[in-house]
């Protein structure tokens, strides 16, 4: 998998100039690029049919490759939720005892706005040390499950964010996109399988 670019919306406070940020950041970027289809591949190849490609299997590969630097998966957090918190894909506890969460896009545009709000309340709340949402280019979503949010869809939306009035935090976006296309695989099955790119 390759990344597209990295936006970051906030970048406020002392975290985002510490080494501790970096080291984040270089492992979520690792993680990414750590995603290849099929497994034996060193690319991301994905079958160039519209809709055809499911999203979760990508998703846990993502968090498995994770999970081996010391993240925690499916982790349920307190945030701007008056009834039991949805889980967050990523998370690591950060050395002053907040979290720094990631989420991988599996749902519609609407999901990802919520995501994105989830994070912001986690910084305005001083939980979350920081918050990055992953999102498929455009070239790369119209290949994937109907509907799946997409970085060009929620990016006329970044000033909501960039306006938020807070002294500390991080909250970025990644655009990602798959390496090659090919007709000599398979589509990856729409299911929740994390080796269904297998």
């Amino acid at each position: 998998m390759k990344i597209i670019k990295i936006e970051f919306l906030i970048q406020k406070g002392h975290f985002y100039q510490t080494p501790e940020f970096a080291t984040l950041l270089d492992e979520i970027k690792d993680g990414i690029l750590s995603v290849t289809n099929p497994e034996s591949s060193h690319l991301f190849t994905i079958y160039p049919e519209k809709k055809a490609n499911g999203v979760v299997p990508i998703k846990k590969n993502f968090q498995e490759s994770m999970v081996r630097n010391k993240w925690q998966c499916e982790y349920r957090m307190s945030i701007a939720s008056r009834l039991k918190p949805g889980p967050i894909d990523v998370v690591k506890k950060v050395s002053d005892g907040r979290y720094f969460a990631v989420e991988w896009e599996t749902g519609n545009i609407s999901s990802s706005h919520r995501a994105l709000n989830k994070m912001a309340v986690g910084l305005l709340d001083g939980i979350l040390a920081g918050g990055v949402l992953i999102l498929p280019s455009r070239n790369m979503y119209q290949y994937l499950t109907d509907r799946i949010g997409s970085y060009s869809e929620i990016e006329p939306y970044f000033p909501v964010w960039r306006n938020i009035l807070i002294n500390e935090g991080v909250l970025a976006v990644i655009e990602i996109e798959h390496d090659a296309e090919s007709t000599d695989i398979p589509p990856i099955k729409k299911g929740t399988d994390g080796r269904a790119l297998r």
